[in-house]
């Protein structure tokens, strides 16, 4: 209850953008400039190889070092926010961020920009579980499902602007404004943070975990390596063998580990509770699913049927389009239908689009229904996520947020390296039959998803009983 306030005595001054609204600013700003630099590099390889005088291959690391930060960053998320508090942790992770953004602009070689970009991947995976956790924590279970449209900018719009938006600049000013361009936001955002963001009360953090990093960050790490590397140089290549077997072999002894030890890094524990493993799982297979997707169709359309680099862009465009449609609907059905009435039958059609999507040669209806994979798998992915976390008290938050991020991200990079390894042992590249059976597998990985979604509760989480 709120105190009456004193007759004559002026409340104090509040920031325009205070609590809640900050958190929504800075959260989707900070992701915006994450999603973003995960594909708007990848057009300038090219030119970035070109003016270092190295080979497009040896360019290939800017993006690696991306992925393999990511991976480094993510298993310490949540302990650093319960140990120096989730605020403290999020902003100094996007002043990093926007400062090895710079770093990479300024970059003198390309061992430098890969430096940089490293960097910019561990920030970045601090960024999403921590980021994830102060806007969770900003809303109760039953007010989520209006952050639909907040998560989906960053989550799908972002990122399919990455290509377009890369290619752009870097035809028209230079490489150099792919980095630049994040340091006017990644400052304000910092800024706005510093004044705006609450400070609140953090679990008591546990002892860290120094086995359990030194296993699960080199092994997560290794395994990204390998899965990035491994489609281009080779999957028996000494450095992506080596590297994925050394990655597996940590990964199992950190698993074995997390589940022994009283004080995990990661607390694989939090798997058993039946909404949460499903999600985090559920979110495994679609991000693999979709990824691979995403990975293929532009090879299809390029390799096998001579369609440009521009054509192909397009034709995966609408996908964000329907992801943008998709936070609508979750708000609209799923405090109707709750999470396995939605999620349920929504995978089974996204599986049925992503199969129909190797069959398509009109252009057009190539683009129906990429964005219908956007709405229906976005509706579906979006549900689940807000479920999951529905019943995950507020203590466990962080960690809950950084083992379900670290499955996703897993998942993705399994989804592409399993369709482009598919890809390489069919096909010379100019034949449809490969780049078929490729999205065939898309689609059995979202539909395996379909057995997890029927663990996901009937009902959809109400409002706190009032008392």
């Amino acid at each position: 209850m709120t105190p009456p306030a004193t007759p004559g005595a002026e409340a104090p001054a509040r920031p325009l953008l205070a609590g809640r609204g900050a958190v929504v600013v800075v959260y989707t700003a900070a992701m915006c400039m994450n999603g973003l630099d995960s594909t708007i590099v990848n057009p300038a390889l090219f030119s970035i190889a070109e003016d270092f005088g190295r080979p497009v291959s040896a360019a290939n690391a800017v993006e690696t070092a991306f992925l393999v930060g990511l991976a480094l960053g993510l298993p310490v998320a949540g302990w650093l926010g319960d140990r120096y508090g989730v605020k403290r942790v999020f902003l100094g992770a996007l002043a990093a961020f926007t400062l090895a953004s710079a770093l990479c602009a300024a970059a003198p070689g390309l061992g430098a920009l890969s430096a940089a970009r490293a960097v910019q991947g561990v920030a970045g995976g601090l960024l999403t579980p921590v980021g994830m956790t102060l806007l969770f924590r900003a809303f109760a279970p039953h007010e989520r499902a209006g952050l639909g449209r907040i998560l989906i900018v960053p989550t799908a719009l972002m990122p399919a602007l990455g290509p377009p938006l890369g290619g752009l600049l870097t035809e028209h000013l230079s490489w150099h404004w792919l980095f630049l361009v994040n340091v006017p936001i990644g400052v304000a955002a910092v800024l706005l943070g510093l004044v705006g963001l609450r400070d609140e009360q953090e679990p008591p953090a546990v002892r860290f975990d120094t086995t359990g990093f030194l296993l699960a960050t080199p092994g997560l790490g290794l395994l990204t390596y390998a899965l990035g590397f491994g489609p281009a140089h080779g999957w028996t290549s000494p450095g992506v063998a080596l590297g994925g077997l050394l990655g597996l072999a940590l990964l199992g002894a950190a698993v074995r580990h997390q589940l022994r030890a009283p004080e995990a890094l990661v607390d694989l524990r939090l798997l058993a509770d039946r909404t949460f493993g499903a999600a985090s799982w559920l979110a495994l297979l679609t991000s693999a699913g979709l990824m691979g997707a995403l990975f293929v169709l532009p090879l299809l359309y390029q390799a096998a049927r001579g369609a440009t680099a521009l054509d192909a862009g397009l034709s995966v465009f609408p996908e964000a389009i329907g992801l943008m449609a998709a936070s609508q609907v979750v708000d609209r059905l799923l405090p109707r239908l709750g999470p396995r009435r939605l999620a349920l039958p929504g995978l089974l059609l996204a599986a049925v689009v992503l199969a129909s999507l190797g069959f398509a040669e009109n252009p057009w209806a190539v683009r129906v229904l990429m964005f219908c994979v956007g709405l229906i798998l976005g509706t579906a992915v979006l549900t689940v996520q807000i479920a999951g976390f529905a019943d995950v008290p507020p203590p466990a938050m962080g960690r809950a947020m950084g083992l379900f991020t670290i499955l996703r991200t897993l998942g993705g990079a399994l989804g592409i390296a399993a369709t482009a390894a598919l890809i390489g042992a069919l096909g010379d590249g100019t034949g449809v039959g490969p780049y078929r059976l490729a999205l065939l597998l898309t689609a059995a990985l979202v539909a395996a998803g379909t057995l997890l979604a029927a663990r996901l509760p009937a009902e959809a989480p109400g409002p706190p009983p009032e008392e």
